[in-house]
């Protein structure tokens, strides 16, 4: 009886456990089917985590100078890429430490991690994700940052797979290069620059640790707006995770605890940024002009190397130049601006209005004669006035330093005005003795300048206005402005490759034209006309009259035909007009243009870039096309350079080109920019000027270098007493001295197949070989070609016969001559005419 009470006890034991055992298989069996489908369900159509193998991760392009100094960088997200093998095993365990210790150890994926969340989440606990650092890789490169069980499940499955096709090291750079650590930095290279102005084997253990708490929070722990949180996490978090996972000794966990959080941010070191110049025209440029070429993708995201043209004595001597003549325009109005800009007065009662000045956003790239920095007006008086300056503290302006403008401190100022202020000095940008403080403001007046090389296209300099920081507008590329008297060479440059020479002779009377706008009757800047007169004489005081006949003479077709082969306009306007630069370009193609003039004719290409190479060092653009067929050669004779063959296009004749190159030579020495432009090389150019002095110009060159100026506001408001040599000469004479200086001049190059025959500028004629004197210029002419005199070119306009074209002082006519126009007329003029002292020509 026992014996079978105990055999059904066994029988039902074995029963029950059975069944459960069943329930279990089944349900374990269940639930693995079920799992296994969810995976196959959510492990279709995935994205394809092999091409992480061959990731390139967005990185920053940086512009290098001629001597391979970063100049400027630019990113959409500021990341810096580092090869794993790279990478300090210090900064991967302190990351590793934070966010994934058994990192080295699990497949992907950390159950027993996942399993703990879990249970944390059940019991009430903030839900977290439990993702390992592979898991992190995945959602950053292949999926959303949702927080769904979906994602999660397509994280694993993804992590599973990765883990077995790249290795450990190379899944934690992909990590590491990616992930936002603050500050806008991405990746651990870029935050190291950022926080610590380090590179990654500088890192401290201390640093390594503040850069393993941002992944989690990366804007919560700035080291100087949430000092108290970081310093907490660095220590209790990823310190004390480094020590107890043996990553560092007990000595070095209680030395690193003890260190405080020193960052850029506080002050405790240099910024990177301290060693880039600020952003300026010239390589904002660079970004416009890439970023059409490549794309912005590339350009934002490539990390390209950039070798830019600029040289950065030159840039600076260029915005200087600029700048000073803008500012003396500026000061000779008489009237006080200011910025326009305010800070609370309470913030100079109590004391914090260098905060206030910090948020103030202002140009604060301006060196001209030194640093100007930014203040707030405080105490107002007759003879002086106090501003508290921006890391000076409070400085006092003697009433004599606002002499220049109309009304007292009273008149102009009101406490709070933010001002912009420098120190003037016994010695030159503000270095010296302090003679006193002195105020400046920004001009309204704007304008741009540019240099180049004339044979190479490389843009040496480019200042597209008085600050960057004031006005973003390239005015050298943007900017489009009727380039008035400066368009005239385009003219002359038909003419003389259509027959014409510099002796030729134009008339120079009034012209009715009829437009559909009413009768146009052009007229010269100094309101005077001068009967038949040479071309060179013509373009030297840039005669109105004379270009309007001449480009009827040569045809409008012709003459747009030039202009556009030259660059200066895609299509150009037929209408006579033009021919006085009525249409609108850029001083970026004008200076482009006249490199033609002086390099003989040869097309040049203008670039800013020399070389552009991708993230692995492979040249992706060169500027230079030239072949140099002994730059392979070990070495060279001394005094023996090697031979450069160009195969640039030619855009006009070499003997038309120094032609017209004498020709302006003469604008420089005697004509509308004389006393402006003085080097002590061969120098030639021309002025414009437009109507109501709107606009001035000047563009001039050397043998080897070009450079150009333009001067206006930026909404076209005429300019009491403009002119482009007064206003643009002395901006070139500037820039041109230091040019000079450094990479020399010469004389402009003859070309073969001429020969010089002295003329008489004013009059045309023909002079012997031993002539001298002011009026004597050896022009240069075409091998067989012989001046002709007896004929003026009218351009088929009437003229009347009764003009008074020149005085009647028989002293100064030395009698008559007969001249035939182009329409018949035959008129009497003077074999000497009386030539009146002009401003440059314009639109009239």
């Amino acid at each position: 009886m026992t014996s079978g009470r105990a055999f059904i006890l066994t029988r039902f034991i074995f029963s029950f456990f059975g069944t459960i055992f069943s329930w279990v298989t089944t349900a374990a069996l269940l639930g693995a089917a079920v799992l296994g489908g969810i995976f196959w369900m959510y492990g279709r159509d995935l994205p394809d985590h092999e091409a992480l193998a061959s990731y390139t991760p967005p990185t920053i392009s940086r512009i290098y100078s001629g001597e391979g100094r970063i100049i400027d960088e630019f990113a959409r997200e500021r990341r810096l890429y580092t090869p794993a093998n790279e990478i300090p095993d210090l900064v991967k365990y302190a990351f590793i430490s934070v966010e994934d210790k058994n990192f080295y150890s699990h497949k992907g994926y950390d159950p027993l991690g996942i399993l703990k969340a879990a249970v944390q989440c059940f019991q009430g606990a903030r839900c977290r994700g439990a993702s390992t650092i592979t898991q992190q890789v995945m959602k950053n490169f292949l999926l959303s940052s949702d927080r769904s069980a979906e994602r999660k499940i397509k994280e694993i499955i993804l992590a599973a797979r990765l883990e077995k096709t790249l290795s450990k090291d190379d899944i934690l750079a992909l990590y590491l290069n990616e992930i936002d650590l603050g500050a806008r930095s991405f990746g651990v290279t870029a935050a190291a620059q950022t926080y610590f102005n380090k590179s990654l084997s500088e890192l401290t253990i201390e640093e390594a640790a503040f850069l393993a708490i941002h992944p989690k929070a990366p804007y919560s722990y700035h080291p100087v707006k949430n000092y108290d949180a970081a310093l907490e996490r660095r220590n209790d978090v990823a310190l004390r995770e480094m020590y107890e996972n043996g990553h560092i000794s007990r000595e070095q966990y209680d030395a690193a605890v003890a260190t405080p959080i020193k960052s850029v941010q506080n002050g405790d070191y240099e910024s990177y940024r301290g060693a880039l110049p600020p952003r300026d025209y010239f390589t904002d440029e660079i970004r416009r002009q890439l970023s059409q070429d490549f794309g912005q993708d590339e350009f934002f995201e490539g990390g390209l190397s950039i070798r830019a043209t600029i040289d950065p004595e030159l840039q600076t001597q260029a915005a200087h130049a600029l700048q000073n003549r803008l500012e003396t325009l500026d000061r000779g109005l008489g009237v006080w601006r200011g910025t326009g800009k305010t800070i609370e007065v309470s913030t100079l009662d109590d004391d914090t209005w260098n905060t206030a000045l910090a948020s103030i956003s202002i140009a604060r790239d301006i060196t001209l004669d030194g640093k100007w920095y930014v203040g707030a007006v405080n105490e107002i008086g007759n003879d002086a006035m106090t501003v508290m300056v921006e890391d000076q503290g409070e400085v006092s302006v003697p009433r004599k330093d606002i002499e220049w403008m109309r009304g007292s401190f009273t008149d102009n100022f009101t406490r709070g005005d933010v001002v912009h202020i420098r120190r003037m000095t016994t010695g030159d940008n503000g270095e010296g003795d302090l003679i006193r403080w002195t105020l400046r403001q920004v001009p309204l007046v704007q304008g741009g300048f540019m240099a180049m090389d004339v044979n190479t296209g490389r843009v040496l300099a480019m200042q597209g206005g008085f600050s960057y920081q004031n006005s973003e507008l390239n005015r050298a590329t943007q900017a489009t402005r009727q380039p008035g008297s400066s368009f005239k060479p385009f003219v002359y440059a038909a003419a003389l490759d259509s027959g014409f020479s510099p002796a030729t002779i134009v008339v120079d009377a009034p012209i009715e034209i009829n437009t559909p706008q009413g009768v146009w009757r052009p007229k010269n800047a100094s309101r005077r006309f001068y009967g038949p007169t040479p071309l060179r004489t013509g373009i030297e005081q840039s005669r109105n009259l004379m270009t309007i006949r001449l480009a009827q003479e040569v045809g409008m077709d012709v003459v747009a035909g030039y202009a556009e082969r030259f660059g200066v306009y895609d299509r150009m306007g037929q209408y006579l007009a033009s021919s006085l630069g009525a249409e609108e370009t850029t001083l970026f193609k004008m200076v482009a243009a006249y490199a033609m003039f002086a390099n003989g004719g040869e097309r040049v290409e203008p670039t800013l870039v020399d070389r552009v190479q991708d993230r692995w060092g492979k040249t992706i653009y060169r500027h230079d096309q030239r072949i140099c067929e002994d730059c392979t050669t070990a070495a060279l004779a001394d005094g023996v350079a090697p031979t450069i063959i160009t195969n640039r296009e030619r855009v006009m004749n070499a003997i038309t080109a120094y032609q017209l190159t004498s020709m302006m030579q003469g604008v420089v020495s005697r004509g509308t920019a004389k006393g402006n432009v003085n080097l002590s090389v061969p120098v030639a150019g021309k002025t414009g000027t437009t109507n109501d002095g709107k606009d001035a110009w000047f563009v001039g060159f050397t043998s080897n270098i070009v450079a150009g100026c333009y001067i206006g506001y930026d909404t076209p408001t005429p300019m009491a007493g403009a002119s482009g040599g007064g206003f643009c000469g002395p901006v070139f004479n500037e820039f041109m001295q230091k040019a000079v200086a450094k990479y020399g001049s010469g004389k402009f190059r003859v070309p073969p197949g001429g020969r010089f025959i002295k003329i008489d500028r004013l009059t045309g004629a023909r002079l012997s070989d031993d002539a001298s004197g002011p009026n004597v210029v050896a022009e240069y002419f075409r091998n067989g070609e012989e001046p002709v005199f007896g004929l003026a070119f009218d351009g088929g306009f009437a003229m009347g016969a009764d003009l008074p074209l020149f005085t009647s002082d028989a002293s100064n006519s030395g009698g008559t001559r007969d001249v035939t126009t182009g329409s018949g007329q035959v008129i009497k003029v003077p074999q000497k005419a009386t030539i009146n002292s002009l401003s440059s020509g314009g639109l009239y």
